[in-house]
Parts: C-alpha cells; sequence; structure tokens
C-alpha cells in the first residue's frame, strides 16, 4: 500500500493494522471511483473561482481527472490495494503526473466530506434505476392488465376462497403497487439531493469556497449547509434510500409468494417457463420455482443493511471511523436489489394464466357477498342481507364469474380498474427518469 495521504514525519506504520483500518474500502470505492472523480473536477474548479489555482492548474488538474476515468473505464488503471481507498488513488494519480500542482488539490476539503458526496452521487444513480425499474414492471402490469383484465381467478383472503377477483385486477394491484415504489424512488432521490461537498470534516474552512457553484456543477438540487449537520446525515440519508427500496422489494416478496402457492400443483393456476425453474438433485419428478423463492428471499439483504446502518447509527456528532463499515452494506443491498427488480419483471413478462384451473376454484360461496349487496340494493337491511346470503352460501346458484366481475363497480374493482388513471401516474414519473 502507497504511503497515507495523512502521513507525516516520524509516524511509524503498522501495516497490519492499515489492513484493519482500510477494510473493503478499495475494492468498495470502485463503485463510488468515477462519482469521486467527477467531484474532484468540480472542487478544482470552485476553487479556481475563488483565485486558489490559476485558470491554467485548473484545465490541466481537469485533464488529469479526465484521463484517471478514462484509464479506469478501460482497466488501464485499477484501484487496487496499492492505495488506502478511492480518495488516496486520486490524489496519488495527481501528484504523480503534475508533482506539488497535484498536492493542491485536496485545498479545502476532507476525506469526510469526499465520501459525503460520492455516496450521495451514487446514490442519486441508483434510485433513477430504482424508479425505473419499479417503472418498467408497472408498465408491463398495466399492459397485462389491460389485455387479461376479463379472465376470472379466485380470490383470496386469509390464504381462504373469498370473492370472485380476476388476473386482471392482480396486474392492476401490481402495477399501481409499483407506481407507488417509483414515486417513492423519486422522493426519496429528491430528499437526499443536497451537497455536502465543502463541510470539510465538519466544521468548515476558512476559506470563501463557492459551495453554491459547485453544487451546481454536481447537479444537485440545493447546498447542504451545516457542516455538522452534513456529518449527522451519514447512515442516515443511506438508510432511507435503503427503505425506498425494500418497499420495492417486500412487494416482490407478496406477489412471488401467491406465483409459489399459484405454481403449486394444489394450486396450479399458473405455468413459468423452464429457465425459471430448476431441477431436483435427487427426485427426476420435479421442477421447483427456485427464480421465485429468491425473490421471495429478497428483500432480507436490505433488511439486513438496514439494522447494520442502524447499528451503526448510535454515535455522536461529529465524524467517526464507525460509519465506514455502513458503505459495505449499502451497495450490496442496491446490487442485489436492483438484479431482484430486473429478474422480477422478467418474471411476471413470462408467466402464464390456466384459465380453465382458475376457472374450477371458483365455488359458489364465492358469490354470497354478491348476493347480500344485490338484497341490500333491494331494499334488505345489509346485516339481514348478509345472514340471509351466509345461509345459502352453499346452495347451487346459476352464475357465471364474468357477470360477478361486471357487477364490481366501485372504482378501483374488477368492473372500472383505472387503467387509465394508473398510465397517468406512470407516465409522469417516465418522464423524469
Amino acid at each position: 500500500m502507497t504511503a497515507p495521504i495523512w502521513n507525516k514525519a516520524g509516524v511509524e506504520i503498522d501495516a497490519e493494522l492499515m489492513r484493519f483500518t482500510a477494510g473493503e474500502d478499495v475494492k468498495l470505492d470502485r463503485e463510488l471511483f468515477v462519482h469521486d472523480i467527477t467531484a474532484s473536477s468540480a472542487h478544482a474548479r470552485g476553487l479556481a473561482r475563488i483565485g486558489l489555482l490559476t485558470a491554467e492548474e485548473c484545465v490541466r488538474i481537469e485533464s488529469e481527472l479526465a484521463a484517471l476515468a478514462d484509464a479506469f473505464a478501460s482497466g488501464a488503471f485499477v484501484l487496487d490495494e496499492r492505495f488506502e481507498d478511492g480518495h488516496s488513488a486520486i490524489e496519488a494519480w495527481l501528484i504523480e503526473r503534475l508533482g506539488d500542482l497535484g498536492r493542491k488539490i485536496h485545498t479545502g476539503r476532507s476525506r469526510n466530506d469526499q465520501v459525503l458526496v460520492a455516496l450521495r452521487l451514487w446514490l442519486k444513480a441508483q434510485l433513477r434505476q430504482l424508479q425505473a425499474r419499479c417503472a418498467a414492471i408497472a408498465a408491463l402490469a398495466l399492459a397485462r392488465a389491460q389485455r387479461e383484465g376479463d379472465l376470472p381467478m379466485p380470490g383470496y383472503t386469509h390464504l381462504q376462497r373469498a370473492m370472485v377477483s380476476s388476473t386482471g385486477l392482480w396486474w392492476a394491484a401490481l402495477a399501481e403497487s409499483f407506481i407507488d415504489n417509483a414515486e417513492l424512488a423519486r422522493q426519496t432521490s429528491g430528499w437526499i439531493d443536497a451537497n455536502p461537498l465543502g463541510t470539510a470534516s465538519g466544521y468548515g474552512v476558512n476559506l470563501a469556497l463557492d459551495r453554491d457553484g459547485v453544487t451546481t456543477d454536481l447537479g444537485f438540487e440545493r447546498l447542504l449547509l451545516n457542516p455538522i449537520a452534513a456529518q449527522l446525515s451519514r447512515g442516515k440519508y443511506e438508510w432511507q434510500a435503503l427503505a425506498a427500496l425494500a418497499q420495492a422489494l417486500n412487494d416482490v416478496r407478496r406477489f412471488a409468494w401467491d406465483l409459489s402457492l399459484f405454481t403449486s400443483a394444489e394450486f396450479d393456476f399458473v405455468a413459468l417457463p423452464n429457465a425459471f425453474t430448476t431441477g431436483s438433485s435427487l427426485m427426476p419428478n420435479k421442477r421447483n420455482p427456485d427464480v421465485v423463492e429468491l425473490l421471495r428471499a429478497s428483500p432480507s439483504v436490505v433488511f439486513g443493511a438496514m439494522q447494520e446502518l442502524q447499528a451503526l447509527s448510535s454515535l455522536p456528532p461529529g465524524y467517526h471511523r464507525d460509519m465506514q463499515a455502513g458503505k459495505g452494506p449499502l451497495l450490496r443491498a442496491f446490487g442485489h436489489g436492483l438484479d431482484a427488480l430486473a429478474i422480477a419483471a422478467r418474471l411476471f413478462d413470462a408467466l402464464a394464466w390456466k384459465p380453465e384451473r382458475l376457472r374450477a376454484a371458483i365455488d359458489p360461496g364465492m358469490y354470497a357477498t354478491d348476493r347480500a349487496i344485490e338484497l341490500a340494493l333491494s331494499g334488505v337491511p345489509f346485516r339481514e342481507a348478509y345472514r340471509q346470503a351466509a345461509d345459502h352460501a352453499s346452495d347451487p346458484v346459476q352464475r357465471r364469474p364474468e357477470d360477478s366481475l361486471r357487477a364490481r363497480l366501485s372504482p378501483g374493482a374488477a368492473a372500472d380498474l383505472g387503467i387509465e388513471r394508473l398510465r397517468l401516474r406512470l407516465s409522469a414519473l417516465q418522464r423524469e427518469i
């Protein structure tokens, strides 16, 4: 490992302790590195605007930072164990190529605000992906609701047969849930869209930094003004971003639960392509819905990351190195969660209903609520109508599930899915991606 950027004369570096304190940082920073370079370029321009760099010096620094970004993208530069972290790698690159000019880049900033700004830039990008993937699931669900809106299926409460439902209602539920999730991702991104760069180690610096200009350069909506508040935000905004991701994955889990049941021989409502199933290592007769089950497990990774961050965040004001341990869970959770959402979209697109099985599972008792409402419409007090319908719930009836669905007129129900309303909400979110 190269000498730490904080090293001073007369300080002995213990290699084992350095490896412990650096931890996984240099590996994890590979995902943040481009954002760190972007922030360094904006910082250099800010220093030039207040006269700490000449225009020519700023151009040279920005040119070398662009070269570093290109070398990293091509693989010519590898962020590895030679460096303590991504921050030190940037400074080492500039010093190697520019000498004393490279040593000027860290004027007025700390690794504390460097990691804060890189994480926020990274999280904004992750939340845009989250919004896009939720919107994609919502779009395909709306399309299937439109195509399959009239196909009857049994509706369940408490895992017991309850009322006649439809695949259109199921798909519209998926669509609205993921429109909400896309909206939550957008709102969360707006909440964290504040620039902490220039707060330094948490107390500001005795320079008239052009923080507003750097904020605009980096595309942030606003300035995170107070240096102590900036440090206190570490862990807080990551946790909220994970919460938005968890909401989407929790909806994946709930619909995956349906598919776990619906693909079983006992229900047999849904067929999955073989690509979404695996065989048993022992039993030749088995095809297992492993993709569905792993999607059902996907929120656990995010919930675990949230617990780790929460455990780390019980600290007094000011920076504490403990927060370094939160970077790994955050990056892993978003990597896993966004992958799971992409797989979920493919699964929802590929599943096929079995109409004959859906119809066969609708029994006479599932029309009892319809009968109670009809009696109430004829003037029978509802509680009496309820009793009469219950007394005759199992009687053979000459009803068709399509008739029950057409009578379900309440907004959002099977006869009025409100697809256009949902599509308008979704279109507004898609325009912002």
